[in-house]
């Protein structure tokens, strides 16, 4: 996955029953193929084994600075040279305490402090612990220093008590790393506004004009832009996906809504994607109370077109756009057509009867037309994937535009 490909990644686990966790980002980071070494502290052994980090990461994991007969050298020093990121999770308050003291009682502090890569750290505790001034303190000392945090989330944790202090969920630390690794990207310092999902329009209070789009699209290409380094804006039509981390996400129902957050955004953007299926048409007039069917054999409600949010959309101060084209028939004849009606500098044309590429799939095959005629297919590949080919094209754009 871009910016965590080839990437090596530091994790230290310290000693909290959500050591459990941490086994899982191992394994996902390993996935995305990066080169993941585990450091433990001695009380993180007691509550997992190192072979657990090995079996899943396929390297030796560490819990010991005294070990002679470690593969590596100094761990800590060849570790924290070669590392990318270095990522805590759990991290407990003796662990906050040692690093904003600068103590290097342990594997784990120790690397952090001998290595100069980014820091994030993932809390994990008793909610009292968490809130005690001390802990608070130490938490604002290392944000001061740069270092990065997320979580602790709110819910149950082992003890049974409700509070803040639970270990965010590994996705959410996956994109918190992403975010962190992203920071110098090609988009760093740029503003990507993206629509995703299908807007409702309203019938009556229950009822509503709308089309089957998941958002998975546009979820994608906020996300691949958050980890290029940009602002990115996400604004969406209702869905069941949880927001990115570190991505801005505007809320809204009816094309109306999301043509004044597009407007808005867009103001201040160096790119738009609109990945959003929004609705054609909408109720001449929403009722305001529930239509009952007693007594109606047929039903007939009259529809006006919904505002063409891309087309009118002015460019004038050098804003990319990019529009999709989600087809039935005569994919890129109809694309071709959206290209220039809509006044687009890049469309994204996919067949949503194909298989892999309908509305909810995880996958898409799409083909990218421009201004000059370029037509580039794309093999059916992860919608991530297809964001980060389409940023691509965004980049160069923007860099074409500003010479």
């Amino acid at each position: 996955m871009y910016n965590l490909t080839g990437r090596n990644i530091v994790l230290g686990v310290t000693g909290s029953i959500a050591a459990y966790k941490a086994a899982d980002l191992a394994s996902k980071l390993t996935q995305a193929e990066c080169s993941v070494d585990v450091i433990m502290t001695p009380e993180a052994a007691k509550f997992i084994a190192p072979l657990t980090f090995s079996s899943v990461t396929g390297r030796p994991a560490y819990a010991s600075m005294w070990d002679a007969a470690s593969a590596v050298t100094e761990a800590h020093v060849a570790l924290s040279r070669r590392a990318d990121l270095l990522v805590i999770a759990p991290a407990t308050a003796t662990t906050l305490a040692r690093f904003a003291a600068g103590s290097a009682e342990d594997l784990v502090s120790l690397t952090a402090l001998a290595t100069r890569a980014p820091i994030l750290i993932c809390p994990a505790m008793d909610p009292n612990m968490f809130e005690h001034p001390a802990v608070q303190a130490n938490v604002e000392t290392l944000k001061a220093r740069g270092v990065y945090f997320v979580g602790p989330d709110e819910g149950r944790l082992a003890s049974g008590q409700m509070g803040v202090g639970r270990l965010s969920e590994v996705e959410t630390v996956m994109g918190a790393i992403r975010f962190v690794l992203g920071r110098g990207g090609d988009l760093a310092a740029k503003k990507i506004v993206v629509t995703a999902g299908g807007t409702r329009e309203q019938i009556d209070p229950v009822r509503y004009v709308g089309n089957y789009s998941s958002g998975k699209m546009g979820f994608a290409v906020a996300a691949a832009a958050r980890d290029r380094g940009a602002d990115s804006v996400l604004i969406t039509a209702p869905t069941e996906l949880a927001d990115p981390y570190a991505v801005d996400v505007i809320r809204v129902k009816s094309a109306m809504e999301m043509r004044d957050a597009v407007a808005e955004q867009c103001a201040r953007a160096d790119a738009l994607v609109m990945t959003a299926a929004v609705a054609d048409y909408q109720p001449a007039e929403a009722i305001g109370e529930k239509i009952k069917r007693e007594g109606r054999d047929s039903l007939t409600i009259s529809l006006v077109r919904t505002p063409d949010i891309l087309k009118d959309l002015s460019a004038d101060e050098g804003l990319i756009k990019v529009g999709f084209a989600a087809e039935s028939n005569d994919l890129l004849e109809n694309a071709r057509k959206k290209l220039k009606s809509k006044g687009v500098d890049l469309i994204v044309a996919n067949d949503i009867t194909a298989e892999g590429s309908g509305f909810g799939a995880d996958t898409n095959q799409v083909t990218l037309l421009d201004k000059s005629g370029a037509e580039e297919e794309l093999p059916l590949i992860g919608k991530y994937e297809v964001a980060s080919r389409i940023l691509d094209r965004v980049v160069s754009l923007i860099e074409t535009r500003q010479r």
